[in-house]
Protein backbone atom coordinates (compact mmCIF):
# COMPACT_ATOMS: atom_id res chain seq x y z
CA UNK A 1 0.00 0.00 0.00
CA UNK A 2 1.40 3.30 -1.39
CA UNK A 3 2.32 6.03 1.49
CA UNK A 4 1.82 10.15 0.96
CA UNK A 5 3.22 12.72 2.93
CA UNK A 6 1.20 15.79 3.00
CA UNK A 7 1.07 19.14 5.02
CA UNK A 8 -2.18 20.89 6.39
CA UNK A 9 -2.22 24.53 6.42
CA UNK A 10 -4.59 27.43 6.18
CA UNK A 11 -4.66 30.88 5.37
CA UNK A 12 -7.77 32.75 7.84
CA UNK A 13 -9.40 29.20 8.03
CA UNK A 14 -9.49 28.59 5.09
CA UNK A 15 -8.32 25.32 4.45
CA UNK A 16 -5.93 23.07 2.48
CA UNK A 17 -3.94 19.47 2.31
CA UNK A 18 -0.45 20.33 0.57
CA UNK A 19 0.91 17.78 -0.94
CA UNK A 20 5.00 18.12 -2.61
CA UNK A 21 4.95 16.27 -5.77
CA UNK A 22 8.74 17.22 -6.45
CA UNK A 23 9.78 13.42 -4.71
CA UNK A 24 6.09 11.83 -4.86
CA UNK A 25 3.86 11.06 -7.38
CA UNK A 26 0.03 11.60 -6.56
CA UNK A 27 -1.60 9.31 -9.67
CA UNK A 28 -5.45 10.23 -8.86
CA UNK A 29 -6.16 13.44 -7.35
CA UNK A 30 -9.85 14.06 -8.27
CA UNK A 31 -10.23 11.16 -6.38
CA UNK A 32 -7.74 11.94 -3.37
CA UNK A 33 -9.31 15.16 -3.05
CA UNK A 34 -12.85 14.12 -3.05
CA UNK A 35 -11.64 11.33 -0.23
CA UNK A 36 -9.68 13.47 1.89
CA UNK A 37 -10.84 16.43 2.29
CA UNK A 38 -14.01 14.36 3.52
CA UNK A 39 -14.27 16.21 7.07
CA UNK A 40 -15.63 13.07 9.13
CA UNK A 41 -13.71 10.06 7.22
CA UNK A 42 -10.64 11.96 5.36
CA UNK A 43 -8.09 14.78 6.55
CA UNK A 44 -10.66 17.60 6.47
CA UNK A 45 -9.84 20.61 3.75
CA UNK A 46 -11.91 22.78 1.49
CA UNK A 47 -8.80 22.21 -1.04
CA UNK A 48 -5.76 19.97 -2.52
CA UNK A 49 -2.98 21.56 -3.21
CA UNK A 50 -0.44 20.08 -5.50
CA UNK A 51 3.58 21.11 -5.99
CA UNK A 52 4.72 20.63 -8.79
CA UNK A 53 8.04 21.36 -10.99
CA UNK A 54 7.64 24.43 -13.73
CA UNK A 55 9.54 24.66 -17.08
CA UNK A 56 8.19 28.39 -17.13
CA UNK A 57 8.20 29.68 -13.07
CA UNK A 58 10.00 28.36 -10.11
CA UNK A 59 6.56 26.24 -9.30
CA UNK A 60 3.76 25.07 -10.26
CA UNK A 61 0.79 24.69 -8.73
CA UNK A 62 -2.71 22.91 -9.18
CA UNK A 63 -5.60 23.23 -6.71
CA UNK A 64 -8.62 21.02 -6.35
CA UNK A 65 -11.90 21.65 -4.76
CA UNK A 66 -13.31 19.51 -1.80
CA UNK A 67 -15.85 17.88 -4.71
CA UNK A 68 -12.51 16.95 -7.27
CA UNK A 69 -12.70 19.72 -9.59
CA UNK A 70 -9.84 21.32 -10.73
CA UNK A 71 -9.45 25.47 -10.57
CA UNK A 72 -7.48 28.07 -11.62
CA UNK A 73 -6.69 30.23 -8.42
CA UNK A 74 -6.86 30.46 -4.80
CA UNK A 75 -5.56 32.93 -3.26
CA UNK A 76 -5.22 31.74 0.41
CA UNK A 77 -3.86 28.47 -0.88
CA UNK A 78 -0.95 30.37 -2.46
CA UNK A 79 -0.08 32.21 0.07
CA UNK A 80 0.38 28.80 1.64
CA UNK A 81 2.18 27.65 -1.10
CA UNK A 82 5.09 30.11 -0.71
CA UNK A 83 5.38 29.86 2.98
CA UNK A 84 5.45 25.59 2.33
CA UNK A 85 8.22 26.50 -0.27
CA UNK A 86 10.38 28.98 1.80
CA UNK A 87 9.84 27.16 5.22
CA UNK A 88 11.61 24.37 3.87
CA UNK A 89 14.22 26.36 1.65
CA UNK A 90 13.20 24.73 -1.47
CA UNK A 91 13.77 28.74 -2.97
CA UNK A 92 15.42 31.91 -1.19
CA UNK A 93 14.17 33.91 -3.43
CA UNK A 94 11.66 36.93 -1.85
CA UNK A 95 9.03 36.98 -4.69
CA UNK A 96 8.17 33.16 -6.31
CA UNK A 97 6.86 32.77 -9.27
CA UNK A 98 4.46 30.36 -9.56
CA UNK A 99 2.48 29.10 -12.50
CA UNK A 100 -1.12 28.54 -12.80
CA UNK A 101 -4.20 27.83 -14.75
CA UNK A 102 -4.89 31.85 -14.12
CA UNK A 103 -1.24 32.99 -15.20
CA UNK A 104 2.17 33.23 -13.32
CA UNK A 105 1.23 34.33 -9.58
CA UNK A 106 3.75 35.93 -7.60
CA UNK A 107 3.12 35.43 -3.63
CA UNK A 108 6.70 37.95 -1.64
CA UNK A 109 7.48 37.33 1.82
CA UNK A 110 6.56 40.40 4.00
CA UNK A 111 7.48 39.89 7.72
CA UNK A 112 5.55 37.29 8.77
CA UNK A 113 2.65 37.69 5.91
CA UNK A 114 2.69 36.93 2.51
CA UNK A 115 1.20 39.82 -0.29
CA UNK A 116 1.15 38.39 -3.71
CA UNK A 117 0.30 40.14 -7.17
CA UNK A 118 -2.97 38.61 -8.19
CA UNK A 119 -2.59 40.29 -11.62
CA UNK A 120 -5.41 42.46 -13.09
CA UNK A 121 -8.87 41.47 -12.96
CA UNK A 122 -11.11 40.74 -16.14
CA UNK A 123 -14.83 42.40 -16.42
CA UNK A 124 -15.85 41.08 -19.84
CA UNK A 125 -18.30 38.53 -19.56
CA UNK A 126 -16.47 36.00 -21.99
CA UNK A 127 -13.40 35.77 -19.94
CA UNK A 128 -15.12 35.32 -16.64
CA UNK A 129 -17.42 33.39 -17.94
CA UNK A 130 -20.70 34.83 -17.68
CA UNK A 131 -23.60 34.70 -20.19
CA UNK A 132 -24.11 38.85 -20.83
CA UNK A 133 -24.18 41.06 -23.37
CA UNK A 134 -21.89 44.30 -22.89
CA UNK A 135 -18.56 45.41 -22.09
CA UNK A 136 -19.04 44.40 -18.17
CA UNK A 137 -20.93 42.34 -16.25
CA UNK A 138 -22.45 44.75 -12.98
CA UNK A 139 -25.65 45.37 -11.63
CA UNK A 140 -26.65 41.88 -13.13
CA UNK A 141 -30.13 40.98 -11.80
CA UNK A 142 -30.83 37.60 -10.91
CA UNK A 143 -33.64 36.35 -9.47
CA UNK A 144 -33.17 33.27 -7.42
CA UNK A 145 -35.95 31.43 -5.22
CA UNK A 146 -38.23 34.60 -4.87
CA UNK A 147 -34.48 36.66 -4.30
CA UNK A 148 -33.74 39.43 -6.49
CA UNK A 149 -29.62 39.23 -6.27
CA UNK A 150 -28.02 42.16 -8.18
CA UNK A 151 -24.23 40.74 -9.82
CA UNK A 152 -21.06 42.35 -10.03
CA UNK A 153 -18.57 39.76 -12.20
CA UNK A 154 -15.25 39.83 -11.80
CA UNK A 155 -12.50 37.29 -12.93
CA UNK A 156 -9.51 36.96 -10.71
CA UNK A 157 -8.17 34.14 -12.84
CA UNK A 158 -11.37 32.26 -11.90
CA UNK A 159 -14.98 33.67 -11.38
CA UNK A 160 -16.60 35.59 -8.81
CA UNK A 161 -20.17 36.96 -8.36
CA UNK A 162 -20.11 39.94 -5.80
CA UNK A 163 -23.37 40.86 -4.13
CA UNK A 164 -23.52 44.00 -2.06
CA UNK A 165 -25.96 43.51 0.54
CA UNK A 166 -27.72 47.18 2.96
CA UNK A 167 -26.57 45.37 6.18
CA UNK A 168 -23.74 43.06 7.81
CA UNK A 169 -24.16 39.42 6.28
CA UNK A 170 -23.79 37.41 9.49
CA UNK A 171 -27.47 36.49 9.78
CA UNK A 172 -28.04 36.32 5.28
CA UNK A 173 -28.64 32.80 4.09
CA UNK A 174 -25.73 32.19 2.17
CA UNK A 175 -25.60 28.50 2.24
CA UNK A 176 -29.44 28.73 0.64
CA UNK A 177 -28.47 31.42 -2.19
CA UNK A 178 -24.79 30.75 -2.36
CA UNK A 179 -25.42 27.52 -3.96
CA UNK A 180 -28.04 28.37 -6.25
CA UNK A 181 -25.97 31.14 -7.92
CA UNK A 182 -23.38 29.15 -8.00
CA UNK A 183 -24.70 26.55 -10.30
CA UNK A 184 -27.17 28.89 -11.95
CA UNK A 185 -27.17 28.06 -15.86
CA UNK A 186 -26.18 32.16 -16.43
CA UNK A 187 -22.10 30.59 -15.18
CA UNK A 188 -20.62 28.18 -17.53
CA UNK A 189 -18.12 27.16 -15.47
CA UNK A 190 -20.21 27.81 -11.97
CA UNK A 191 -18.51 30.63 -9.79
CA UNK A 192 -17.88 31.75 -6.51
CA UNK A 193 -20.36 34.07 -4.83
CA UNK A 194 -19.56 37.00 -2.35
CA UNK A 195 -22.12 38.54 0.06
CA UNK A 196 -20.68 41.76 0.95
CA UNK A 197 -21.67 44.77 3.11
CA UNK A 198 -19.13 48.18 2.83
CA UNK A 199 -18.90 49.56 5.94
CA UNK A 200 -17.11 52.67 5.56
CA UNK A 201 -14.66 53.76 2.76
CA UNK A 202 -11.37 51.27 3.96
CA UNK A 203 -13.21 48.11 5.27
CA UNK A 204 -15.73 45.61 3.48
CA UNK A 205 -17.36 42.64 5.72
CA UNK A 206 -17.52 39.55 3.36
CA UNK A 207 -18.89 36.10 3.76
CA UNK A 208 -18.24 33.60 0.90
CA UNK A 209 -19.57 30.81 -1.16
CA UNK A 210 -16.93 28.66 -2.58
CA UNK A 211 -17.05 26.92 -6.11
CA UNK A 212 -16.82 23.21 -5.62
CA UNK A 213 -16.22 23.44 -1.16
CA UNK A 214 -19.01 25.76 0.01
CA UNK A 215 -19.02 27.91 2.88
CA UNK A 216 -15.91 28.72 3.75
CA UNK A 217 -13.85 30.97 6.76
CA UNK A 218 -11.60 32.90 3.63
CA UNK A 219 -11.46 33.39 -0.02
CA UNK A 220 -8.47 35.33 -1.29
CA UNK A 221 -9.33 35.85 -4.85
CA UNK A 222 -13.15 36.51 -3.20
CA UNK A 223 -12.05 39.44 -1.38
CA UNK A 224 -9.90 40.41 -4.31
CA UNK A 225 -12.91 40.36 -6.51
CA UNK A 226 -15.36 42.31 -3.94
CA UNK A 227 -12.30 44.70 -3.32
CA UNK A 228 -12.09 45.65 -7.09
CA UNK A 229 -16.03 45.37 -7.88
CA UNK A 230 -16.30 47.93 -4.55
CA UNK A 231 -13.69 50.47 -5.92
CA UNK A 232 -14.89 50.32 -9.28
CA UNK A 233 -18.06 51.43 -8.13
CA UNK A 234 -16.61 54.11 -5.61
CA UNK A 235 -18.11 52.63 -2.85
CA UNK A 236 -14.65 52.17 -1.11
CA UNK A 237 -10.87 53.51 -1.27
CA UNK A 238 -8.27 51.39 -3.30
CA UNK A 239 -6.80 50.04 0.09
CA UNK A 240 -9.57 48.22 1.85
CA UNK A 241 -9.53 45.52 4.90
CA UNK A 242 -11.74 43.01 4.03
CA UNK A 243 -13.24 41.37 7.18
CA UNK A 244 -14.03 37.47 6.53
CA UNK A 245 -14.87 35.13 8.97
CA UNK A 246 -11.92 33.54 9.56
CA UNK A 247 -9.81 36.98 9.58
CA UNK A 248 -8.41 39.90 7.65
CA UNK A 249 -7.42 40.36 4.18
CA UNK A 250 -5.30 43.39 3.18
CA UNK A 251 -6.46 44.39 -0.91
CA UNK A 252 -4.78 47.11 -3.07
CA UNK A 253 -5.68 47.69 -5.89
CA UNK A 254 -2.73 49.88 -7.38
CA UNK A 255 -2.24 52.27 -10.14
CA UNK A 256 -0.36 49.40 -12.20
CA UNK A 257 -3.72 47.76 -12.55
CA UNK A 258 -2.69 44.92 -10.32
CA UNK A 259 -4.45 43.62 -7.27
CA UNK A 260 -2.46 42.94 -4.41
CA UNK A 261 -3.22 40.83 -1.32
CA UNK A 262 -1.64 40.59 2.14
CA UNK A 263 -2.39 37.70 4.67
CA UNK A 264 -1.29 35.32 6.68
CA UNK A 265 -0.53 31.60 6.20
CA UNK A 266 -0.12 28.90 8.68
CA UNK A 267 0.82 25.31 9.01
CA UNK A 268 -1.41 23.32 11.23
CA UNK A 269 0.79 19.27 10.88
CA UNK A 270 2.08 17.09 9.03
CA UNK A 271 0.68 13.55 8.22
CA UNK A 272 1.40 10.19 6.23
CA UNK A 273 -1.87 8.65 4.56
CA UNK A 274 -1.93 5.10 2.92
CA UNK A 275 -3.54 5.10 -0.25
CA UNK A 276 -6.34 3.02 -0.58
CA UNK A 277 -7.19 3.60 -3.98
Amino acid sequence: MKKLNFVKMHGLGNDFILIDCLNQELQNPEQFAIKYCNRRVGIGADQLLLIYPSKIADFKMRIFNADGSEVEMCGNGIRCFAKYIWDRGLSNKETLEVETLAGIIKPKKVDKLVRVDMGKPEFHPSKIPIDSDGEMAFNINLEVSGWLARLNCVSMGNPHAVIFLNEDPKNFAVEKYGSLIENHPIFPKRTNVEFAFVKNPNEIIMRVWERGAGETLACGTGACATAVAAIYKKLTENNVTVHLLGGDLFIEWADDGHVYMTGPAEEVFEGTVKLSF
